[in-house]
């Protein structure tokens, strides 16, 4: 059968299956195992706050006796299904798992990452094979996000709720040595699991249910690749086909995106890693803020008034002036500009309920005027932003920028996403981390990862 006469889901299954680890440029793998890396560090630090205590408290009802470990837990072993459940929440459990740029409404970490671990260990996978199932699962999902022209979140969708499930389910798929027609069936049966809803940024509570998306995506493409070795099949018009996802879900798409370049042009150098711990949006002007206040040496008793060019994107979802909790205020760019201008955003235990609660913040984050770009050509996507700060002196300094460190024109740097890694995980013993660190940076080498001890955040 010619690639032309295949749907977008039997062409994505038959490149995974032919995918060889040693034809993936050196530079897409580097990239892959920064993401892994970053990912394990983020979940570990997730598992700390009560939403997430919340989750695992509901898996271990049913899912104990697997084989598969909960990140930054000790002796919680759990059924596969149930550990990418948890991870997925995990690593999405305080805004600081990794995503694709220009967005498209992926969660790579929390979707890929968590359920490749969990099956991993399940399946006894060596660190070569889940590299290569993290690439693929990259190269799909990243396709399906980017074909949705991110349209999704418009109807109040939570995009990476949605497209999570078909990245979990080729990971899962990868991993269990599945031929082409069943990675088209787990996408098929996949996409009847994709859920979640934005409700919350319009709710005066019930923020927790965000971090459950990416749970319960991870663990829907786990459960879909599994429904398929016990016989199950699923529509392989899936995806762009009528009443599919891009038919349901989207407002506006581009099924073409779906295959693009596919095998060329590599999607997963597309991945971006956060800095800070919120939502994405406010990351352009968080960092262009502390670069100004670094440049022009003023602190945040010298500020008189902040504005910022926002996209569309910004104004509609991300401007919640009086968030009632943590997740919300994540979530807000007004009130995340305004804690950095207050707080070292670099340290992700700032975020904290006394910032929610200081008078300061909560004044500038109703004062941050927020307007739309008035140079188009300026608005190069929905992170892009131009902050200006006017100081008491009158003097005013801004700057304008699409890019912040994590992004892929601006990576980490191997050092700072050591410091990162060891950061995240903790107090925990130097020689466990640096044994996970060396492990991670040569995955690819790696036997198995049942081995490696518990890493686990410690107060």
């Amino acid at each position: 059968m010619t690639a032309s006469a295949m749907t977008a889901s039997e062409v994505l299954a038959n490149f995974c299956v032919n995918l060889k680890l040693e034809s993936i440029p050196e530079s897409v793998k580097s990239i892959a195992k920064a993401l892994i890396i970053d990912t394990v560090g983020v979940a570990t630090y997730g598992s700390r706050f009560p939403w997430s205590q919340a989750i695992i408290r509901y898996a271990q009802v049913g899912g104990t006796g697997g084989k598969s470990r909960v990140f930054g837990l000790n002796h919680v072993r759990l059924h596969a299904a149930s550990a990418a459940l948890c991870n997925g929440a995990l690593a999405h459990a305080f805004e600081q798992d990794s995503l694709r740029k220009p967005g498209a409404g992926v969660h790579p970490g929390a979707t890929l990452v968590a359920p490749a671990f969990a099956v991993a260990e399940e399946c006894g996978s060596s660190g070569a094979e889940i590299l290569m199932a993290v690439i693929a699962g990259c190269e799909v999902m990243f396709r399906i996000g980017a074909a949705s022209l991110h349209t999704s979140e418009k109807k109040g969708f939570h995009a990476p709720g949605l497209t999570g499930p078909y990245g979990s389910a080729i990971v899962t798929g990868m991993l269990r040595g599945f031929n082409a027609q069943q990675l088209m069936a787990a996408l098929g049966i996949a996409g009847s699991m994709s859920s979640g809803l934005l409700a919350f940024t319009k709710a005066k509570g019930g923020a927790d249910v965000k971090r459950l998306h990416l749970g319960r995506a991870a663990e829907s493409g786990v459960m879909a690749a599994m429904l398929v070795a016990q016989g199950l099949s699923g529509p392989e018009t899936i995806l762009e086909g009528k009443f599919g996802f891009l038919d349901s879900f989207c407002s506006d798409t581009d099924p073409s995106l779906l295959i693009t370049g596919l095998g060329s042009v590599w999607e997963t150098e597309k991945v971006c890693l956060k800095a800070f711990p919120c939502h994405v949006t406010a990351h352009t002007p968080i960092e262009s803020l502390r670069d100004l206040m670094n440049l022009h040496q003023f602190r945040a008793a010298d500020v008189s008034g902040i504005e910022i060019e926002v996209s569309d994107k910004v104004l509609s979802h991300h401007v919640i002036r009086k968030p009632l909790d943590i997740k919300q205020a994540q979530y807000s760019t007004p009130f995340c500009v305004a804690w950095a201008l207050h707080r070292d955003p670099y340290q992700p235990e700032n975020m904290d309920e006394s910032a929610l609660l200081d008078p300061q913040i909560q004044k500038l984050c109703q004062d941050i005027a927020l307007v739309p770009f008035s140079q188009t050509e300026k608005k190069n996507s929905a992170w892009s932003t131009l902050i200006r700060v006017t100081l008491n002196s009158g003097v005013t300094h801004e700057k304008w920028s699409d890019e912040f460190s994590g992004s892929p024109n601006k990576p980490l740097s191997n050092e700072a996403l050591k410091n990162r890694f060891y950061q995240l995980t903790g107090k925990k013993s130097e020689a466990i981390k640096a044994q996970w660190w060396r492990a991670l940076c040569d995955l690819e080498h790696l036997s198995g990862i049942n081995d490696l001890p518990v890493l686990n955040f410690e107060e």
